[in-house]
């Protein structure tokens, strides 16, 4: 009896101590993501429209696939080919995380327990999701914001840094995805909990000077500095 009602304790001690932890975490990213960076940033009224997209869970950053600024055709060559439908692309969307997540968890119910764990404890390495649109429509979580182009060509060099370097980018190579609009390509860094794709989003945006919170682990993180009622190009 008395050694039942001591493993009792032990389990609820652990459990007590992971609701806790979890709880701790997401107070932590609200706070974080609350503190602003680039606090007197004001939108431009005429430039190069973006997008900040989210699913709930992740978010990514369109851009036009060329402007004078920037090619992405240049950097990613699916950026170039006809998507399933057989139009070319006009957009790209860009987000990070981790490699084993973007190649092979279309959805949580194929997260697997071990995976989940490694990406608790110690993380993994980095890969960069690029999906392809055509004309895509803005909505409540797909928001245009307007970029003066000094503030779009610090968000291109930050996407840009985010790539191993190779000698031509021609050659860059990508891996299918579970996507048929996106294709993945190798990237720079280690995802973590305190690093995660929405963190590398809105430190992204905050390079190019748009206010973002400090520390955007959540997506909501991200889009609730991003208006709804945006421009639409």
């Amino acid at each position: 009896m008395r050694l039942a009602r001591l493993l009792g304790w032990g389990i609820g001690g652990l459990l007590g101590a992971l609701v806790l932890l979890v709880g701790g975490f997401f107070f932590s990213a609200w706070i974080g993501s609350s503190i602003p960076r680039n606090s007197d940033w004001v939108q431009a009224e005429t430039g190069i429209p973006i997008m900040v997209e989210t699913n709930g869970y992740h978010t990514g950053i369109v851009m036009p696939v060329a402007t004078p600024t920037k090619d992405w055709r240049a950097t990613f060559p699916s950026a170039a080919q006809p998507m399933a439908d057989g139009r070319l692309p006009t957009h790209v969307s860009v987000g990070w995380g981790d490699r084993e997540v973007f190649l092979t968890v279309p959805t949580w119910g194929d997260l697997k327990a071990s995976t989940a764990l490694r990406i608790a404890t110690r993380g993994g390495p980095a890969v960069m999701r690029v999906a392809h649109y055509h004309r895509p429509a803005g909505g409540p979580n797909h928001r245009w914001i307007v970029l003066r182009e000094e503030e779009y060509a610090r968000l291109v060099a930050e996407v840009e840094k985010a790539l191993p370097s190779i000698e031509d980018p021609r050659n860059r190579v990508s891996h299918e995805s579970f996507d048929p609009l996106a294709r993945v390509y190798d990237s720079t860094g280690h995802y973590t909990l305190g690093n995660t794709c929405n963190q590398w989003v809105g430190d992204t945006l905050a390079a190019a000077g748009i206010e973002m919170g400090l520390w955007t682990p959540l997506a909501g993180g991200v889009m609730k500095w991003i208006p709804e009622s945006g421009p639409r190009p």
